[in-house]
């Protein structure tokens, strides 16, 4: 298989540019690309030390590696894209052409997207519905569920706790998530605590094998990780969804990012 290096680099955190970055390299099958994030390149030691990496991997591959940039200071923006790589510009590429659409200059200032402001308590938002999250994972703060904007179900290492915490850093909602145990699904009524909370309700599933695996990481070699105990888990907690009309998702294929959207859209928490 093809192996290719992308990194992703910016004077802060370096999210945006793997976000768009890995969105593009999601299009391509057969590759096998590995990802670095280069993050808060905000002088000269640390662009030099990016730009000797950046040839040194070249040089190692034996091809020019892909560079995903939301640099915005200019000076380094310049010297990363005369290095040894192709480099993707997404501050000049969108940016550039905003400033003559809008016939007005940008303020070039980075870390604007995720900075708090004095106007806007959105940023506010975000950490409280951050630390409820934390509060509510995996069942815990069970009586704090009438605060809670969705609650995620889903057997053990389906996804529940970083989706949560997605959904309240991206789209600033309180989710919290209840562990099915086996207890739980001894049956296909829904545990009663919550019943009164099934308008909030969301299932994650997962194809069987797929769960083995990532549970072989955690504890190999033991019942909870078997193939056949993955199988029964999946197959009753799908049951319960379908016997209390709960909506839920096979997380399989799918990123933190696409579970998160669903829900939110399904749930109407985007309005």
């Amino acid at each position: 298989m093809l192996r290719r290096t992308a990194f992703f680099t910016s004077d802060r955190t370096g999210i945006t540019a793997e976000a768009l970055g890995n969105s593009l390299l999601s299009q391509f099958e057969g590759i096998d690309f590995q990802r670095s994030r280069l993050p808060f390149i905000d002088n000269a030691k640390k662009a030099q030390d990016a730009i000797d990496l950046i040839n040194q991997t070249s040089i190692t591959e034996g091809a020019p590696v892909l560079v995903f940039s939301t640099q915005i200071n200019q000076e380094y923006r310049k010297l990363l894209s005369e290095s040894n790589c192709v480099f993707f510009d997404f501050f000049d590429t969108f940016i550039s052409k905003l400033e003559k659409t809008l016939d007005s200059k940008s303020l070039h200032a980075a870390g604007r997207l995720h900075s708090p402001s004095d106007d806007d308590n959105s940023y506010t938002d975000r950490i409280n519905n951050i630390n409820f999250t934390l509060n509510s994972d995996d069942g815990l703060g069970l009586k704090y569920y009438d605060q809670a904007d969705v609650i995620l179900l889903g057997v053990s290492r389906s996804g529940k706790t970083p989706s949560c915490l997605f959904m309240a850093l991206q789209y600033g909602v309180k989710a919290a998530n209840y562990p099915l145990l086996e207890e739980d699904l001894e049956n296909t009524k829904l545990p009663e605590i919550l019943q009164k909370y099934k308008h909030k309700l969301f299932g994650l599933s997962i194809n069987p094998t797929r769960l083995q695996k990532i549970r072989s990481t955690r504890k190999n070699n033991s019942q909870y990780a078997s193939l056949p105990q993955c199988q029964s888990e999946v197959r009753r907690a799908e049951s319960l969804y379908q016997a209390n009309n709960i909506a839920f998702l096979d997380t399989t294929q799918m990123s933190i990012e696409e579970i998160s959207a669903k829900i939110i859209h399904h749930l109407s928490l985007d309005s």
